[in-house]
């Protein structure tokens, strides 16, 4: 259920907006400030009673009998088993149902529907045939409002059960996949652009106590919706190799070469994947540039040229991609596409597109790992020394630190990247011996710039 800042709680008490079953019930009104105040320090067993009589009587006097009440119910179900727990839950589930009826207003589909998903899968009541079902029906119908992240990977979770068990094909699998992850990225977007937004203040040390909440609460979401991602590409697996989608989409594109979505969305899974060198692929990208010769196309277009050795050819192409996108979170995530394309060649040139995907938006994680990454992989060759060498490694973990820090989606993996960075970085002992504490290091490889070695 959308839970809003209740409460103001009824700070609406002096003027509630009486309705009519109040005037048809004078102690609804008695009740509803009795139970509000036993429920706002969470003694919901005293709350219980006067909330079920105002509840019963006049569910349309105020929000807070589905605010409060939703917790009021919860709290018993907690505490009670059996029939009794049972009872409560489908009490539970029908306050869901009736939030809709009479606050049309404040309840939101999708919101219902999760609570009741959820509310029946955590009690084992719930078949995946249901789940998907459902959650279906809330991701098609009030998908602005379907944003909890462990719904939405039920959602998906159950449609690959589902696939196992013989009862939806792959191609709902990977259409359901990329809608998924479409709407993480979406609404991870959205916590990004806060927390870039606010980092700076942060930094200066000049962050209100209220944007120091929304800070925490963006971090901890965009975290959520990081780990959510991850574990529906764990689900995925290997549904999504060369081997299960060439021949799907060799099946399936005589009937769908004119569908604009569905070639799209095949040509950038088999890029993805690393499937360029099939035919299939070539095909695809092809299709794609007939229907819509968009920036995504030329990405593609100077894969297949980079492969066939035609350099500049592939660089026009990446650059004219680049030059046609005018949505600046899209241009960043083309420039990041190119720098992976670079990355076991020029990284070089893989760090420049993945500092074009950085300027084009700061909140770019996955560009600031892969410029980490490229930096630990030339240890070898920044340095005459061992120590010189290892160097390179606090240079890679800062970078990776901060891809945490602007994309807490990517935290984990950037935490685990910075820690195995700056383990292979030189040890305490090593500067002490070498005498390099507080020194500079430079780079004179392709990295360029310094390092500050740190004083012991």
């Amino acid at each position: 259920m959308k839970k809003k800042s209740y409460f103001t709680a009824i700070l609406l008490l002096g003027f509630l907006g009486i309705g009519l079953s109040q005037a048809q019930n004078p102690e609804c009104n008695t009740n509803l400030s009795i139970y509000v105040e036993h429920a706002k320090v969470k003694n919901y067993d005293a709350a219980y009673t006067p909330w079920k009589m105002v509840y019963d009587n006049c569910p349309d006097i105020n929000w807070a009998n589905f605010a409060y009440g939703e917790r009021i119910l919860k709290d018993k179900i907690d505490k009670s088993s059996g029939a009794e727990k049972e009872a409560y839950i489908k009490d539970l589930l029908a306050l869901f149902d009736n939030s809709l009826k009479y606050f049309p207003d404040k309840a939101k589909l999708a919101d219902v529907i999760k609570d009741k998903v959820l509310l029946q899968y955590d009690n084992k009541m719930i078949s995946d045939d249901q789940i998907y079902s459902e959650l279906h029906e809330a991701f098609t119908k009030d998908k602005s409002n379907f944003k909890d992240p462990k719904a939405l990977y039920l959602y998906f979770s159950s449609l690959v059960d589902l696939h196992s068990a013989g009862k939806r094909d792959l191609q709902e699998v990977f259409d359901a996949y990329d809608d998924v992850t479409e709407k993480i990225e979406e609404e991870n977007k959205k916590l990004t652009d806060q927390i870039t937004a606010l980092l700076p203040k942060e930094e200066n040390n000049t962050l209100t106590s209220k944007e120091k909440k929304q800070l925490s609460a963006a971090t901890t979401n965009s975290e959520s919706f990081g780990k959510i991602a991850g574990s529906i590409d764990s689900k995925l697996g290997a549904l999504a190799n060369c081997e299960n989608l060439i021949p799907l989409y060799e099946k399936s594109f005589d009937a769908k070469k004119g569908d604009v979505i569905w070639v799209k969305r095949a040509v950038g899974r088999m890029f993805d994947k690393e499937c360029t060198d099939d035919p299939m692929f070539k095909k695809l990208f092809e299709a794609q540039m007939a229907l819509d010769p968009s920036a995504d196309a030329y990405v593609y277009g100077g894969n297949l040229k980079q492969k066939a050795g035609d350099t500049n050819g592939a660089v026009a192409d990446f650059n004219k991609a680049l030059q046609l996108e005018t949505d600046s979170y899209k241009r960043s995530n083309i420039a990041y596409k190119v720098a992976t394309i670079f990355r076991r060649g020029s990284k070089s040139t893989a760090r420049n597109y993945a500092q074009k995907a950085i300027d084009a938006n700061p909140a770019n994680g996955k560009a600031y790992l892969l410029i980490a990454s490229l930096y630990a992989n030339s240890a070898n060759e920044c340095g005459n020394t061992p120590f010189e060498k290892r160097a390179i490694y606090w240079k890679a973990a800062d970078m990776a630190r901060k891809a945490g820090r602007v994309d807490p989606a990517v935290s984990s993996n950037a935490n685990q990247s910075a820690a195995s960075y700056s383990e292979r970085a030189p040890t305490k002992e090593m500067i002490f011996t070498e005498g390099m504490a507080g020194k500079t290091v430079t780079f004179s490889c392709w990295v360029g710039g310094s390092i500050t070695v740190p004083n012991l």
